[in-house]
């Protein structure tokens, strides 16, 4: 059977008669009919340590079950246990592929219930390393869009640029994954000597992968046969699960957190929010693909503006004894995955009363994959599941 088209597929009733209202089935597995697969938790097409339960009726699936806890778990808890400092190591590993995010949206939340207001270069050096940690992602994500379907050059050019952009984080933090460079007042240094330089260097090959993987990836005919029309995120889903990032804005849904409520400087860059009118597997790439050369210009914007020189952190409490105001404040971002929030609240001790992280990924891999996975062909689970772009640590936290 074709590779399906998840809006039109229509079961076989009178193959399945025991569909359900919501789509599902009445599986009966002793009548040889339907048979249980496991996909995951380490697979190729498995964004992280995850699995699915699948029901499979020949090569189609008739129904899919997320399952987690491969991973460490209960971050949100050991919180309150912690003293607010002593959480930074903790909230960066809430999603390892961008780690950033977490160090802002905490580091913000501290600062605002605190009063307490950053320097201008702290703004502008946040903003960079928000945006290479996107960068570092999408060099990851759109050419492994493309490794779903057994195209694996693409990775090896997205491994290797993803390792330059990692070398600038070590040089900047003096780390190259987990980074703990934003810190509650500001950031942890300037520029390095020479760090614009090298940065350039690195953007230039980037901006060649650029045309290159248009050519190579999203003009294959064969990755045009494996994503196009293939689970299809319907408009009036958005709002119903809360789907974000390039999942809605592939259906045209203009929101980006960068423009929607503007933080730190982002409303002195000049960018527009990339949208498109079909949200399929190719489209849902091709989208992450415009974000990637958008992103390689916002950073160039961002290192013509940080200062040389000056103030890059305010002054604070000591850490170790700082009793934060008492309060409550949600603080947003915009990932490469979308609406990335922190609710933290304060009952004016040393130690966190609450910290709830928002993330994408408990919807995109959870509610909406096992709904786009009904009808699907088994060949497309791992494209699927690539193109909504999930990150598993955001799920067990």
């Amino acid at each position: 059977m074709q590779t399906s088209n998840l809006i039109n597929w229509q079961p076989d009733r009178s193959k399945f008669p025991d569909q359900l209202a919501d789509g599902s089935f009445k599986v009966d597995l002793s009548s040889g009919k339907y048979v249980k697969i496991w996909h995951g938790p380490n697979h190729p097409g498995v964004t992280g340590n995850m699995s699915l339960e699948l029901t499979l009726c020949g090569d189609e699936v008739m129904d899919a079950k997320t399952h987690v806890g491969y991973l460490h778990r209960g971050f949100e808890k050991l919180f309150e246990r912690r003293k607010f400092i002593q959480c930074f190591p903790t909230v960066i590993r809430m999603c390892v592929a961008e780690p950033d995010y977490n160090e802002y949206n905490y580091a913000a939340a501290i600062e605002e219930l605190s009063g307490i207001k950053i320097p201008e270069a702290a703004k502008w050096l946040r903003m960079l390393a928000l945006e290479m940690s996107r960068l570092q992602t999408l060099l990851r994500i759109v050419p492994g869009q493309g490794g779903t379907t057994g195209l694996g050059i693409g990775v090896q050019w997205g491994v290797y640029l993803r390792d330059l952009i990692l070398d600038r984080f070590e040089e900047l933090t003096g780390g190259r994954i987990y980074h703990m460079y934003m810190l509650p007042g500001g950031v942890r240094g300037l520029l390095p000597d020479g760090f614009r330089k090298r940065m350039e260097e690195n953007l230039k090959e980037i901006d060649d992968f650029v045309q290159r993987i248009d050519r190579v990836q999203y003009q294959n005919a064969v990755f045009k046969k494996r994503t196009k029309g293939i689970a299809v995120i319907p408009p009036e889903w958005v709002d119903q699960y809360g789907i974000t990032g390039p999942n809605a804005r592939a259906a045209g849904f203009n929101r980006d957190v960068r423009k929607d409520y503007p933080y730190l400087n982002y409303d002195q860059l000049d960018f527009e929010v990339n949208t498109d009118n079909f949200s399929d597997i190719y489209n849902r790439s091709r989208l992450r693909w415009r974000d990637l050369q958008q992103t390689v210009d916002l950073i160039r914007q961002i290192m013509d503006k940080i200062p040389d020189k000056g103030d890059f952190k305010a002054k604070t409490p000591n850490v170790l004894h700082w009793k934060i105001e008492k309060g409550e404040t949600y603080i947003r971002s915009e990932s490469s995955r979308g609406e990335y929030g922190y609710y933290v609240v304060s009952d004016g001790s040393e130690y966190p009363r609450r910290i709830n992280l928002r993330g994408p990924s408990y919807i995109h891999a959870v509610s909406l994959l096992e709904r786009l996975l009904k009808g699907a062909n088994i060949a497309d689970i791992g494209a699927i599941m690539v193109s909504l772009q999930s990150c598993p640590p955001e799920i067990e936290r």
